[in-house]
């Protein structure tokens, strides 16, 4: 992948007041040059969430949330750098241009570009072919039937596939596309070779034909997938049918809905699961927004951890059949292994989300959720159920079946509360149970080192107070920047402890009046040095800030002067130094006592 140049950064970030884009989240009020509103990022009941539109910056100074207008999407997203700026660049209207190299980066460059456009383009023409053509006739009955309005159907862009073989390869070839463009794509098949005839060429072929079109997106809400749900039962045909996997397209990697779905479920704190496209947008339309599908399948690995940067816990509301049984079952590891807490929504025979949320209503489906049972409740009462545990055999075979599962409980009071509700549940001693659980392979991880899901990185301290107020000067006042620039700063500071931060700035091209250059300074910075740039432009400026400046310069200077001499009067110490090198020191020494005395002296008025 290529890189954003500065120039496209701070381009769109000037083209986006950040007083707008946080407001578009959330009302915002006035507080004198600023705007306050309560902080997304942490609870609180007094507003301690700063907006400043002078700086284009914000900072709460209940949490320390703070930085540019790249950094609040970020957050509040949960998105990456690359991912917030193309947003804000679309909300602006600025296209992204990446700094690519030659070769086959820039091929594979051009032929996702390729690809996103394409599946862009179908999505927009399978919809057509739903909402206004008159082969969708059928369809637009049918989701009628299902409860599926012209407006829902506009807002997931649900499109029709005609039941043709090449309706949508011709079009597409019309537009200019090259066959493989859609076979790459998954648009296209070509026929296996046991399918053709002597002598017969390959011809490659609509994959979605006589289908309800669900475009299935990426988190910036890109297409990137189709699914396709068979509209007239055929023999041998699957009821629903996805795209294959693509360089655009890991299906083991997408939750179906979460473009939408996810500031709710950042906000819920819980997501409410479940397996179909129709049952996730009959759930969302009714209200309940804090809901995801894993595109009719059990969650993988990947899956799962995709929603632990959403949620702490989930809802499992599969369906009451064998095989939504199964799918939560299979879904257990992958969940557990995100420490992620499972409840199960029990569903009525014959009944799945989206039945049940348009006959009972929200409120119904609602107190079904808050009803969920813990997940081992649910399943010990299952895997009980079918024996007989007045028999010895019966009630080991379980327990050994049982343990296995448990023991794929990362968190230790988790698991143990598990294992204590099994034990009672089988009539059996807790530490028998216990005894068991094979070893845990977490545990094997943490001894040798670092657990996956342990961070004791430590971040560096916040810069000492004359560090600070340098770094702050020379961001906001441009008086000041010219000055430290002027001097020896880079020899300086580089024998300065805790001065890596006022070195960036310095090394950066920032124009202390330009809020958007600030912003694109900001964007390269780690989120913790972000926070604290976000505070310092916060605070109230000196009237005289270039001579407060020059004092806080001096005191550095001595500061770094003080440790030379002390180097220095420790090496003249050392034993066995030459005649040579002892008169170098000394002279050393003198001079460094010379600038001491010199900056220590008070400046005069003919000095000035």
């Amino acid at each position: 992948m290529g890189t954003i140049p500065s120039e496209t950064i701070e381009q769109i970030a000037a083209s986006n007041d950040i007083v707008e884009v946080i407001g578009s989240y959330f009302p915002l009020k006035r507080a004198g040059a600023n705007f306050k509103a309560l902080c997304p990022f942490h609870q609180e009941k007094t507003p301690s969430f700063m907006v400043s539109p002078s700086r284009q910056t914000f900072h709460c100074f209940g949490c320390g949330a703070g930085g540019s207008v790249f950094r609040f999407v970020m957050e509040y997203e949960h998105t990456d750098f690359p991912s917030a700026v193309r947003k804000l660049a679309t909300r602006a209207g600025i296209t992204v241009v990446e700094k690519r190299a030659a070769g086959d980066e820039d091929r594979q460059y051009e032929a996702r570009r390729t690809l996103f456009k394409l599946h862009a383009d179908a999505a927009e023409w399978f919809h057509e072919n739903l909402v206004k053509r008159d082969v969708g006739e059928r369809a637009r009955k049918y989701l009628k039937q299902r409860g599926i309005t012209a407006d829902i159907a506009k807002r997931w862009q649900l499109g029709y596939a005609p039941d043709e073989w090449d309706a949508f390869g011709s079009w597409a070839r019309a537009r200019g596309y090259d066959t493989r463009d859609l076979i790459t794509s998954g648009l296209a098949k070509t026929r296996d070779d046991a399918e053709r005839g002597p002598g017969e060429r390959s011809s490659a072929y609509d994959r979605f034909r006589g289908r309800i079109i669900f475009p299935i997106c990426n988190d910036l809400g890109e297409v990137i997938a189709f699914s396709g749900r068979l509209l007239k039962e055929a023999e041998g045909a699957a009821k629903y049918l996805n795209s294959p996997e693509t360089p655009l397209f890991r299906k083991g990697s997408v939750l179906f809905g979460l473009h939408k779905t996810k500031r709710a479920l950042i906000e819920a704190n819980c997501a409410v699961v479940c397996e179909g496209q129709f049952d996730l947008i009959s759930l969302f339309e009714a209200g309940i927004t804090n809901v995801v599908a894993p595109q009719g399948t059990a969650f993988t690995e990947n899956q799962a951890r995709v929603l632990k940067r959403f949620v702490n816990e989930v809802v499992l509301c599969f369906d009451a059949d064998t095989a939504g049984q199964k799918a939560a079952e299979r879904s257990l590891d992958a969940l557990l292994q995100n420490d992620l807490i499972v409840r199960v929504a029990e569903m009525p025979p014959e009944e799945d989300p989206d039945s049940l949320v348009r006959y009972e209503g929200k409120e119904a489906f609602e107190k079904r959720v808050a009803g969920a049972r813990d997940f081992f409740d649910y399943w010990i009462e299952r895997e009980a159920a079918g024996v007989d545990l007045a028999s010895l055999g019966g009630k080991m075979q379980l327990a050994k079946s049982l343990a296995e599962t448990v023991s794929r409980v990362r968190d230790p009071l988790m698991r143990g509360e598990v294992s204590s509700k099994v034990s009672a549940r089988l009539g059996v001693a807790a530490q028998d149970f216990q005894s068991l659980l094979p070893k845990q392979r977490s545990e094997s991880y943490r001894l040798g080192g670092q657990s996956e899901g342990d961070d004791t990185r430590k971040t560096d301290a916040m810069p000492r107070h004359h560090i600070a107020m340098l770094c702050l000067l020379a961001l906001r006042d441009d008086g000041s920047r010219r000055f430290i620039l002027e001097q020896n700063w880079r020899d300086i500071l580089e024998q300065t402890p805790g001065s890596d931060l006022l070195i960036r700035i310095l090394e950066g091209e920032i124009r202390p009046d330009d809020a958007a250059s600030l912003n694109a300074f900001m964007s390269k910075l780690p989120a913790e040095d972000e926070r604290l740039v976000s505070a310092w432009l916060m605070q109230k400026m000196p009237t005289n800030a270039v001579d407060v400046t020059q004092n806080w310069w001096k005191g550095l200077l001595q500061a770094a002067l003080r440790r030379q001499l002390a180097v220095a009067e420790g090496q003249i110490k050392l034993p066995e130094l030459s005649t040579g090198e002892v008169v170098n020191l000394q002279k050393q020494i003198l001079d460094l006592r010379g600038q001491l005395h010199e900056l220590s002296q008070p400046v005069g008025p003919g000095d000035n």
